[in-house]
């Protein structure tokens, strides 16, 4: 029996390894309003790192602002406690007040340059510029009183002015985004700020979305869908979550409870499946002290303890402990930088990639898998791709001649543009009505088939494109890993429609064309599946499967 599980192969993408970053979101005052000191930020970040059932791997810290609380501009004393501590930190640039307000941010900024010099280079990962602005200023910000808020042009500027003030600094090099709401990002009127910004940091709360069927049971998937529409309008700039969580207590918001149970639920099915795969900050790990908020988020009460409200150990077939390795990155000039995983989570089987190269930061993507790339048209007679006539390996029936290898180089290189999964959905026939919901990893046996749908933009249109499948050796991966076993091949389908969510073996979309096969698998080797016109403008989604009758028994 032969079992697939591809583990980000997008990683090998990456010019350098990045780490992925994983923590909590911590404030600058306690629900009483008093400052959070220098100690008290030891506590909390030295709890983080020793909370029972995570293995150590809450070592990075988000901060809402770089002023320390109670003074006017002086630097956020959590920056000497992460160093006391080796904490990473994503410092945050608060917005939505006045200029008097953001120029202190800066003056604050400047002076832990100065005051912390190389150090504060080893434990800074980016800045963010503001958090929920845009969303304040939205109708559901507005009507939820969440405003003050600031609108695109606002944000641009202010992310410019951080950029301008660390220029010729030694953090010139680091990251500059911004914090949003999901809904802030897939608002096109809000497109200036992806453009302007590093990293897109996204906070998502199934919780809040109470106009939807939000009840535990829907969590993880209103999560993902958040996540991949974020994604889906990144323009391949690196999506961080920065914050999600369920409350522990608090109201009840249409059909979504807190309690224990399912703040633990939540972590399980959300949490485990990205830690270590995309950077992460989860909300929070305390915020009942002195006083309780409501709703509350704490995964520690208001003793602070290594023992936290609810078991926080993975179970043991989620994403984060999983064979997969702790990152992923992508071939961008961020993620070049080391500032950890990109739009490209660490488990795509391939990827679908345009070709007509965009240079640094074009990479793209979210949850998903095989590659097509694109090439720009040219005409008879010219090499280098194709010209959008028949490719050679579309063929209707299994029997169909085995896609182009190429062995030697590392096949973990795309040249030029491309386009990740945004959808990676598993199908058992041994569990027809299961919906086993989104995965990172792509996985194939002879009862379980994974769906891939690729989001194409409609600037494709005329263009050509490859669906590419990545396998390359594991000596060749330096921030992922992939688990094979057995020999035999794979049969790649094109769907008649985009699978979802809730798909299911028995509800999983027609199959109209089979694609192209790989005969014997082979690490070390890229296979292009199909070449032709682009469905630009189009959600398109392919099956990848077990290859009865083709190479040896699986």
């Amino acid at each position: 029996m032969r079992t697939f599980s591809i583990l980000a192969l997008a990683a090998t993408l990456a010019t350098t390894s990045a780490q992925v970053y994983q923590g909590f979101n911590y404030g600058s005052i306690f629900t009483n309003n008093a400052p959070i000191t220098e100690q008290d930020y030891e506590r909390l970040f030295n709890t983080a790192k020793q909370l029972q059932g995570t293995s150590g791997g809450f070592t990075s810290a988000r901060l809402f602002t770089t002023i320390q609380a109670g003074t006017t501009n002086s630097p956020i004393e959590a920056i000497a406690a992460a160093d006391a501590t080796q904490t990473k930190l994503l410092l945050g640039i608060f917005l939505s007040s006045t200029d008097e307000a953001f120029n202190n941010e800066l003056t604050a900024l400047r002076s832990a340059i100065t005051q912390y010099g190389q150090k504060l280079v080893d434990l800074v990962i980016g800045i963010s510029v503001g958090s929920e602005d845009l969303y304040r200023i939205s109708p559901t910000g507005i009507l939820n009183r969440s405003n003050p808020g600031e609108g695109p042009d606002a944000v641009v500027r202010r992310i410019n002015a951080v950029k301008q003030a660390l220029a010729g600094t030694i953090l010139s090099a680091k990251p500059v985004g911004h914090v949003d709401t999901w809904t802030a990002y897939v608002n096109a009127s809000n497109s200036a700020v992806i453009e302007a910004s590093d990293f897109i940091g996204v906070d998502a709360y199934p919780y809040f979305q109470n106009t939807q069927a939000n009840s535990i049971e829907n969590g993880e998937s209103l999560f993902f869908d958040a996540y991949n529409a974020t994604v889906a309008v990144s323009g391949g700039k690196p999506v961080w979550i920065t914050e999600t969580g369920w409350p522990v207590s608090g109201p009840t918001e249409n059909q979504a409870v807190p309690s224990l149970d399912n703040a633990r639920t939540y972590w399980d099915r959300v949490g485990c499946r990205v830690f270590g795969q995309i950077n992460t900050f989860w909300y929070t790990l305390q915020d009942a002290f002195p006083n309780t908020p409501s709703p509350s988020f704490g995964v520690v009460g208001s003793t602070l303890s290594n023992t936290p409200l609810y078991d926080l150990t993975c179970p043991e077939d989620s994403s984060s402990s999983s064979s997969a390795s702790s990152s992923t990155s992508s071939s961008s000039a961020v993620s070049s930088q080391a500032t950890g995983a990109s739009t490209t989570p660490v488990d795509r089987e391939a990827s679908e990639t345009p070709s007509s190269p965009q240079g640094p930061g074009s990479t793209g993507g979210s949850f998903g898998s095989p590659p097509i790339q694109n090439t720009v048209p040219q005409g008879p007679g010219s090499t280098g791709g194709s010209s959008g006539s028949s490719p050679a390996t579309v063929a209707t029936s299994p029997s169909v001649p085995p896609p182009s290898s190429t062995a030697g180089s590392c096949p973990a290189s795309l040249a030029g543009d491309f386009e990740f999964p945004h959808l990676i959905i598993p199908v058992d026939k041994n569990r027809p009505d299961a919906a086993l919901g989104t995965s990172f990893n792509g996985l194939i046996t002879p009862t379980v088939s994974s769906l891939f749908n690729f989001d194409l933009p409609a600037s494709l249109e005329g263009q050509t494109c490859s669906l590419v499948f990545l396998f390359p050796t594991r000596d060749q991966l330096q921030t992922s890993n992939y688990t094979l076993s057995g020999t035999g091949g794979l049969i790649v389908e094109r769907l008649e429609a985009p699978a979802d969510s809730a798909t299911t073996f028995n509800s999983q979309p027609k199959t109209n064309d089979t694609v192209g096969a790989i005969p014997n698998l082979q690490a070390g080797n890229s296979y292009v599946i199909r070449s032709g016109s682009c469905h630009a403008g189009s959600r398109v989604g392919y099956k990848i499967g077990f290859g009865k009758g083709i190479g040896r028994a699986l």
